[in-house]
């Protein structure tokens, strides 16, 4: 009851506005849940998708969703929460695949967990982030994030019955800019 999907209809328009990226691309889904944002990322043509998602129930669907459409190459699960996946990735260890999209949809009920997954990636984690990198935030309607997490801007807010999908990009600081 934790896990709740990303309808199909948002879902739709997510992929409409990824489609020229999609193709060959690395994306990550963080806080998975079933996988269905990232098994829908590799259908239209991603290169390799790495889920994160720490929920016992959430890992068992998304495991047996793997096993019945016979994927086993071009994915990684990592069993983690996001943050310390994100913090995982900061450090001097192996260098990971760079990733093009990020797809993050947390529980409604954590709000919180927004400004801490966006502000990772929009501070420590560019390593895991090519510079053209598109990250995609779904979100409550009425829940307002911010502009900017870090090197993180806004560029276009999709809004969808109670939904709404912030997409953000990795900015460069100008001098004198804060």
């Amino acid at each position: 009851m934790g896990t709740r999907p990303t309808s199909d209809r948002l879902r739709e328009t997510l992929f409409n506005v990824l489609a020229p990226r999609i193709e060959g691309a690395g994306f990550l889904d963080l806080y998975a849940g079933s996988g269905a944002v990232g098994l829908e990322a590799l259908s239209r043509g991603a290169a390799r998708v790495a889920f994160v998602e720490r929920a016992p129930a959430a890992l068992k669907v998304l495991d047996g969703n793997l096993v019945r459409l016979q994927i086993s190459s071009g994915v990684r699960v990592h069993r983690a929460s996001v943050s310390a996946f994100l913090r995982s990735t900061a450090g001097p260890a192996q260098e990971p695949a760079r990733c093009e999209i990020v797809f993050l949809d947390p529980p409604y009920d954590a709000a919180g967990e927004y400004a801490i997954a966006l502000g990772l990636l929009g501070d420590a984690n560019q390593r895991i982030l090519a510079q053209d990198a598109v990250i995609v935030a779904e979100h409550r309607r009425k829940l307002g994030l911010n502009e900017r997490y870090g090197s993180l801007k806004r560029t276009r807010v999709l809004e969808q019955g109670d939904a709404a999908l912030s997409f953000y990009s990795i900015v460069t600081q100008l001098a004198g800019e804060s």
